[in-house]
C-alpha cells in the first residue's frame, strides 16, 4: 500500500452521491493514501454524521487539514466553499431509477426493522423518498452555500434553473467525472491523472436485484426526471473522450474515458 503523496500535493474532494459505488472507492482511496488521510478517518468512520453533517465535517477538516488528503462523504458539491482550502474535485452518478432501487434494497438490508418490507413501502417513507431519493444528484451538484440548511438532506426545488446549475457545475467545478456503469474505467482515468494506486477491482455495499413492479419504476423516474436529464448529460460528458489519454492537473474541466463496449 502507497503511503500516500506528499503534503503539498492537493487536496481532494470527492462528492459521493449516494448509492453510486462510492463506498467502494472510499476502500480504494485509502489504499494509496492511508486511512487517516481519507476523510471520514478511522477515528469518526462509523458515525452516520460523519458522512452527512456539514458542520462536524467544517470543524474536523479544521482541525485535522494537516493530515487529511481526501474529504468523502454525502456532502454537497458547495460544502468545499466552507472548508477554506483548494481542492480537486470528482464524482460518480448512475442512472437514476436503478440508483433509487439500490439506494431502497440497501435500507432493506441494513435497516431491522425494514428486513422484508416491500421496497414501495420504504420509497413511501419522506425521509428516504425526498431526502435521499429524489432528484438528489441535481440537488447536490446545485446546492449553493446560502440554501443548504441540511447537508444532503436539504429541501429545495428542483426545477429548470436547478438543473440548468447542476449542468454548470459539473462541467466548471468538477475536475473529474465518472458513471457507476463504468466505474473500473473511472478508477483508471483517476491512477492516469493522479498516478493513484488505488488497489485491484472491489465490490462493497453491493444488494441483489429484485423484482420490482413497473408501477415502482414509473414512479421513481417520474419522481426523478431532472436527475435522468443530469445523468444523461455526464454520460455525454463521459463519453466525449476516445481514451483516457495524456491528462494532468493542468488540464482544465472534466476528463473522461469513452464507455467500454
Amino acid at each position: 500500500m502507497s503511503t500516500g503523496a506528499p503534503h503539498e500535493d492537493p487536496t481532494y474532494f470527492f462528492v459521493h452521491l449516494q448509492k453510486t459505488a462510492g463506498t467502494t472507492l472510499f476502500r480504494r482511496l485509502r489504499n494509496h493514501f492511508g486511512a487517516d488521510a481519507v476523510y471520514p478517518t478511522p477515528m469518526y468512520q462509523g458515525d452516520v454524521e460523519a458522512t452527512l453533517d456539514v458542520d462536524l465535517l467544517v470543524q474536523r477538516f479544521a482541525k485535522h487539514r494537516d493530515e487529511i488528503r481526501v474529504i468523502t462523504g454525502h456532502f454537497p458539491l458547495c460544502t468545499a466553499e466552507l472548508l477554506d482550502a483548494e481542492f480537486v474535485t470528482f464524482t460518480l452518478l448512475r442512472e437514476p431509477v436503478e440508483r433509487a432501487l439500490s439506494f431502497l434494497r440497501h435500507q432493506r438490508q441494513v435497516e431491522p426493522r425494514l428486513a422484508g418490507a416491500p421496497l414501495e413501502e420504504i420509497y413511501a417513507n419522506p425521509l428516504f423518498r425526498d431526502g435521499l431519493v429524489r432528484n438528489h444528484m441535481v440537488r447536490m451538484l446545485s446546492l449553493t452555500v446560502e440554501e443548504m440548511t441540511a447537508g444532503a438532506l436539504t429541501q429545495v426545488l428542483v426545477d429548470d434553473a436547478r438543473l440548468e446549475r447542476s449542468k454548470e457545475n459539473l462541467v466548471e467545478r468538477i475536475d473529474v467525472l465518472g458513471i457507476q456503469e463504468e466505474f473500473e474505467p473511472f478508477c483508471d482515468l483517476l491512477t492516469a491523472r493522479f498516478g493513484w494506486d488505488l488497489g485491484p477491482p472491489q465490490v462493497t455495499n453491493q444488494t441483489a436485484p429484485v423484482e420490482v413492479p413497473d408501477s415502482l419504476r414509473q414512479r421513481i423516474a417520474a419522481d426523478n426526471e431532472m436527475d435522468a436529464e443530469l445523468y444523461r448529460f455526464a454520460v455525454d460528458q463521459w463519453s466525449l473522450e476516445d481514451s483516457v489519454g495524456d491528462v494532468g492537473l493542468d488540464t482544465p474541466g472534466p476528463q473522461r474515458v469513452k464507455p467500454l463496449g
